[in-house]
């Protein structure tokens, strides 16, 4: 059994706030700040206003949570993302 059960939520990313944090509306009505897990920061994954989200909390903090997955189908946007800017050019290793 683990030490702390995490409870996972579904949402709405609803705004982009500084230090890669999200204010998130759950679909029970709630609105909580996440921030980003480190596996979706390890592998690049982007998340805009808008896109629908998967957020992890702790049972002990119901305001604050993780985001750990970004469903592809996304709600409020009425078309396929454009292509983000950078490139392969220039990779680090």
């Amino acid at each position: 059994m683990a030490k702390e059960e995490l409870i996972t939520f579904e949402g709405l990313v609803t705004e982009i706030l500084p230090d890669a944090r999200y204010r998130v509306q759950l679909d029970n009505g709630h609105e909580v700040i996440a921030y980003t897990a480190g596996k979706m920061k390890k592998n690049r994954i982007k998340t805009l206003a808008g896109d629908r989200v998967t957020v992890e909390m702790s049972p002990y903090d119901l305001e604050k949570g993780r985001l750990i997955f970004r469903h592809k189908d996304s709600g409020a946007s009425s078309g396929p993302r454009p292509p983000q800017r950078g490139g392969q050019q220039f990779r680090r290793r």
